[in-house]
């Protein structure tokens, strides 16, 4: 695993990680740890996501796609 040093960081952000960490139970370390791995598995998540709707959507490219706002109103009429 690597390391990473952060310089100039605001103290005020360090004051809030550190409470943060107070809060969840753990050391200003992991808890800066977990932050960032929550933010990199977010943005992967998010990532694939797109991916798989491109896929669906290039899917049903010639397939004529219906309002939803039509679909709702014959709903509503049954």
């Amino acid at each position: 695993m690597g390391n990473l040093t952060i310089r100039n960081l605001d103290d005020r952000v360090i004051d809030a990680l550190k409470a943060q960490a107070r809060t969840n139970q753990r050391s200003l370390e992991a808890e800066v740890r977990y932050l960032l791995t929550q933010r990199v598995d977010r943005r992967v998540r998010m990532a694939d996501f797109r991916e798989r709707s491109a896929q669906i959507a290039r899917m049903s490219a010639d397939t004529p796609q219906t309002d939803s706002v039509e679909l709702l109103r014959e709903d509503r009429e049954r």
